[in-house]
Parts: C-alpha cells; sequence; structure tokens
C-alpha cells in the first residue's frame, strides 16, 4: 500500500467519526495553542522591555557615587576627565541632580512634576528634541543661571503652549524657562515623561546645598563596547576613590539581557507546563486508536488474509494517528493566532501598555512539529498492536 492510499484511508476513517476525532484531537489543539501564546508573550515582553530599555539608552551606565569606605571626593571635572582620556570607549556625560523642592506655577503646585539638574549633553543622551526656544548650554553651567527646559505637557498644561520667556518656581527659586521640548509620548499626561523641568546641574547642586554631585549618565561608543567599558569606568573610579565600595556602576544593556533572561526562564517554565497536555491529547490519540485496532479487526484479519504484510498494516495506523493529530496541531495553531489577538486586546485594554503577543515562526513550527510527533509516538503502540494481529484469530473476531 502506498502511503497516499493510506493517507486517503486515514482521512475517510476521521470522516466517518468526525466527533470521536475532534474530541481526540482537542488536547492537542490546546496544548498547541497554550504554547504559541505563551511564547507569544514572551516575545511581547521581550519586545517591550527592549523598547523601554532603548527609550532610557541601552548604550548608558549609571554610576552612583557612595562615597562608602573613603575620605576621597569625586568631582564633576574628574568624571569629564576619565570620559575624555578614554574617548575609545565613551562618548558623552552628564551628571544628574535629583530636586526635592516643589515646582509651582504662580500659586499653583505640580505635585507629579519632577525637577533635575543635568548638563547640556542630557538631552542629546536621551535624543530629546527641542520644539521652542532653545536648549541648555555649557555657560549655563558655568554661571550656574537659573534657566531650565520643560516637557511639552507642562508647556501645554501650564501655559497653554507659551511657555518660553515665563517663569516657573522650583522651591523658593524663580527659575526663567527658555526652551520646550518636543513629546515623548503621543498623549503626555500628568507625571509621564513630558511632565518635567531640567535646569542646569550646577544650579541644582547649589540650590540643594549638595557638597558633591554623586549621579551622572554615561554614554559608551557602542552596546559592544559596554561590558570593558564598565571594567575601565571601574577601574578608573578606584584609581580616584581607592575604595570599590565608593561607587557602584550599572550597565542598562547588562539589565536588559537580565531581565531578558528572567523573561525567558519563565516562559520556558510555563510552555512546558502549557506542553503537558499535549502529552495528555498523546494520551487520548494512543486510547481511540486502540478502540479502533479492536473495531476494525476482522477488518485487519481479512486484509492479512489477502496477503497484506505486518508492515503496511503499521504504516496505516501510524499515519491516521499521525494524521489526527497534525489536523489538530493545524486548528491549535489557528487558535493560537486567534488567542494571541484576544491577548494582545486584553493587554491593551487593562493595562494600558502597546505590547503585542507575537507567535513567531519558531513557535508556530516547534507546535506543529510537536503535535505531528505525538501522533506517531502514541500511536504506534496500537499500530503495532494492529500489525501483529493473528489473521485466524482476528476473522474469528465477533
Amino acid at each position: 500500500m502506498k502511503l497516499t492510499e493510506s493517507f486517503v484511508l486515514a482521512l475517510q476513517n476521521i470522516r466517518n467519526g468526525k466527533m470521536r476525532a475532534f474530541l481526540t484531537m482537542l488536547g492537542i489543539i490546546i496544548g498547541i495553542s497554550a504554547v504559541m501564546v505563551i511564547i507569544g508573550l514572551g516575545n511581547g515582553m521581550e519586545l517591550y522591555m527592549t523598547d523601554m530599555f532603548e527609550s532610557i539608552g541601552t548604550n548608558t551606565l549609571s554610576v552612583t557615587i557612595t562615597g562608602q569606605g573613603t575620605t576621597r571626593k569625586l568631582s564633576v571635572d574628574d568624571m569629564y576627565e576619565i570620559v575624555e582620556n578614554n574617548p575609545d570607549f565613551f562618548s558623552d556625560l552628564t551628571p544628574t541632580v535629583t530636586m526635592r523642592g516643589t515646582v509651582k506655577v504662580g500659586t499653583e503646585t505640580l505635585d507629579s512634576t519632577t525637577a533635575t539638574g543635568v548638563a547640556e549633553s542630557f538631552f542629546n543622551i536621551k535624543d530629546y528634541q527641542l520644539a521652542k526656544g532653545r536648549s541648555l548650554r555649557y555657560v549655563d553651567m558655568v554661571n550656574r543661571t537659573r534657566v531650565c527646559v520643560v516637557g511639552s505637557y507642562v508647556d501645554d498644561v501650564w501655559y497653554d503652549g507659551e511657555a518660553v520667556g515665563q517663569t516657573i518656581r522650583i522651591g523658593s527659586d524663580v527659575f526663567t524657562i527658555v526652551g520646550v521640548l518636543a513629546p515623548e509620548e503621543d498623549d503626555p499626561d500628568e507625571g509621564g515623561t513630558d511632565d518635567a523641568v531640567y535646569l542646569p546641574y550646577s544650579t541644582a547642586a547649589r540650590i540643594s546645598n549638595m557638597g558633591t554631585i554623586s549621579s551622572y549618565t554615561v554614554t559608551v561608543v557602542s552596546e559592544d563596547v559596554a561590558d570593558p567599558a564598565v571594567d575601565v569606568l571601574e577601574n578608573a573610579l578606584y584609581q580616584k576613590l581607592r575604595s570599590d565600595k565608593a561607587y557602584m556602576v550599572i550597565s542598562m544593556a547588562q539589565i536588559l539581557d537580565m531581565m531578558n533572561d528572567m523573561i525567558n526562564v519563565m516562559i520556558t517554565i510555563l510552555a512546558v507546563i502549557a506542553g503537558i497536555s499535549l502529552v495528555v491529547g498523546g494520551v487520548g490519540i494512543m486510547n481511540i486508536m486502540l478502540v479502533s485496532v479492536t473495531e476494525r479487526t476482522r477488518e485487519i484479519g481479512i486484509r492479512k488474509a489477502l496477503g497484506a504484510k505486518e508492515r503496511y498494516i503499521l504504516t496505516q495506523f501510524v499515519i491516521e494517528a499521525a494524521v489526527i493529530s497534525a489536523i489538530g496541531g493545524a486548528i491549535g495553531i489557528a487558535f493560537g493566532y486567534l488567542f494571541s489577538s484576544i491577548a494582545t486586546a486584553l493587554i491593551s485594554a487593562m493595562m494600558e501598555v502597546e505590547m503585542m503577543v507575537t507567535p513567531t515562526l519558531f513557535s508556530i513550527t516547534l507546535a506543529f512539529g510537536a503535535s505531528a510527533a505525538i501522533g506517531i509516538v502514541f500511536g504506534y503502540l496500537p499500530a503495532r498492536k494492529a500489525a501483529v494481529l493473528n489473521p485466524i484469530d482476528a476473522l474469528r473476531y465477533d
């Protein structure tokens, strides 16, 4: 018997018992769709995390000077010297000073608005675009001028789009707004990225009575040199401070890799748990094929009496089990796409984040291959039982 004939016969037997075949496929359908949705969720989470970190800057290093274990101090000039002496690793630097004073426009307090002292390079590092006025300049750092740049939310809500030239109060100090940033979010809202005020770090440090600045953001020339750049920076800081407890250097790329690794481990565990239903589906295929062998015992006896060899009988039943499993896999893939779309819509609606549940070609291939393999593996035992039936006993079977 040719393989095509076995395939056609398998389809006929499935057609003759549609409901039984569908119930047999159900475990495979559920397992395949669950695995696809879970893997798709993992891919979506990775893409979401990557996009989020790219907005922060995966080519940046965060430096915190704790001062523990040393009496030495690190000045801003020292940090600039480290960056300038290592052009193969570092491209830019900005000190950052977080202001604790309240932000006010007139008599109104902006509770959610953040005020941060930064260098003129901050906006290039963050890839923030200027919409109006001018940015902060080096001369503002040197002279500790009381000027600032505000986000688009502050400009639109509190100044009706006319913030440039107006004043804003931070604590007890009044600043002149010299520039407005372009929106970073599609719908700027309170407390978001666009609800911010940026002033010269030197001014912020003086107002805050900060002896030394302890927080810096350093950009590396390429993500490929992020790891050696961390070593170079740590060695340079050790030379300045003489204590490895006095500083902390964190690579955004390393954090992203760690988080993606954690996501992959979690998704793998969930996919394995979901894959258990595939095994259950395989047991269902084995069960229905055993029933099929019992029901068709006389047919098997007649075919063997007419000269059918064991391998033909074995092939026929294995193919039938594989076809049932493959059809279930195809239906499961269709449901996997459907459930992925539903999951995407639910995540967007409930969590208000743009994250796509996206099954990959690998997950689809894996799912379909697993379904076909399960059909073959779990269909072999019933097929073997059918193949070794004694034709005389089979013909006598009632």
